[in-house]
């Protein structure tokens, strides 16, 4: 188990944003998270849990405490059920899955960060959430001080959410079970109209997974979606903002903002999210408030290929992008009476 003090934690996000822990250290096997999480926990220590550092936003101050990234390895297929150690690359991961001739996940390809984080976020994309496919997740629950299994009917799956991450200072995963499906080399049914599009299909057809995962690697990457060192647009958290889901109430209000703002033949993009709810698009909210791709004059931007995705342009700190993420969040709600809300996590620092 590595241990260095006064560490760097920037060059563990995607963001490349934000200043050092007192104490990192990296754990390769699950006895050695274990370990260091029970040593935080007997001492009072801060614990940071860092995976892929795909969504992460951690304050310029840095971390006082110990910041422990989970870098553990295996991966494990038992016919149509996979096994993923918390510390394996999820796109990595998910192109085994399509390589063995598996579906389920083959639309959530190029997602970063790794596979611990999947069930914390519910993952998803594309019209696929990891929470159709994990069976269950092994986690250390630090308030029992033991491993637990927990099925995916426990796990409080919902929209961008879970039960670990309403609680994050009680589990830390450690693996993760997924059920996949053999469906002879095909994708599952597709659920997404962009995907179907870009691949001249119907909404519930099936393709090869091979294509796609390589048709929303492509989406993906036309939205800078795709970690590419050399392109700023891909110095991000992907999406910063979740889609707002409003009550009828709070949508027939909004409507009603809209058309004062917009005229009486806009309509904006709306989904059933059960119980009544329904989901509007936070990337339309911010275009539509005036935040284009490319906004702002700093070294913290809108992307330019996508509204949702705050980037670093390679000289920002934190503040300059929380910063940024106010001026669109008050700005889409000046506009539309929308909240919107962070998706990434902050580690010292909140919008």
């Amino acid at each position: 188990m590595q241990e260095l003090h006064d560490a760097p934690l920037a060059p563990l996000t995607t963001f490349r944003l934000g200043g050092p822990a007192t104490r990192l250290v990296t754990a390769t096997t699950d006895d050695e998270v274990i370990a260091a999480v029970r040593a935080a926990d007997d001492t009072g220590t801060p614990l940071l849990i860092i995976g892929g550092g795909s969504n992460l936003v951690i304050g310029d101050k840095g971390f006082d405490g110990t910041a422990l990234r989970i870098a553990t390895r295996g991966f494990a297929l038992d016919g149509t059920t996979l096994t993923l150690a918390a510390g394996e690359n999820w796109s990595d991961a998910v192109a085994r899955t399509v390589e063995a001739g598996l579906a389920g996940v083959e639309c959530l390809a190029g997602i970063p960060g790794s596979a611990g984080a999947t069930p914390i976020q519910n993952v998803g994309a594309y019209g696929q959430e990891v929470s159709a496919t994990i069976t269950e997740v092994v986690a250390y629950d630090r308030r029992l001080g033991e491993t637990v299994t927990i099925p995916s009917a426990e796990c409080g799956f919902s929209y961008r959410h879970s039960r670990f991450k309403q609680h994050p200072d009680r589990f830390v995963v450690l693996r993760v079970h997924f059920a996949l499906e053999d469906a002879g080399g095909l994708s599952a049914p597709l659920k997404y109209p962009e995907t179907a599009r870009a691949l001249g299909v119907e909404a519930g057809d099936r393709v090869p997974a091979a294509v796609a995962r390589e048709t929303v690697l492509a989406l993906r990457a036309g939205k800078g979606m795709v970690l590419d060192p050399e392109d700023h647009d891909t110095w991000s958290a992907g999406s910063f903002f979740t889609n707002p889901i409003l009550t009828e109430a709070e949508h027939a209000v909004f409507l009603g903002r809209v058309r004062d703002r917009l005229g009486p033949d806009v309509a904006p993009p709306a989904f059933p999210a059960g119980d009544g709810l329904v989901k509007t698009s936070a990337a339309w909210l911010i275009d539509r408030a005036g935040f284009t791709k490319g906004y702002g004059s700093g070294p913290a931007r809108i992307s330019t290929k996508h509204t949702l995705a705050l980037t670093n342009r390679g000289t920002a700190t934190t503040e300059d992008l929380l910063a940024l993420a106010r001026e669109v969040r008050d700005g889409v709600h000046a506009a539309f009476g929308v909240t919107l809300v962070n998706e990434p996590v902050t580690v010292g620092v909140s919008l």
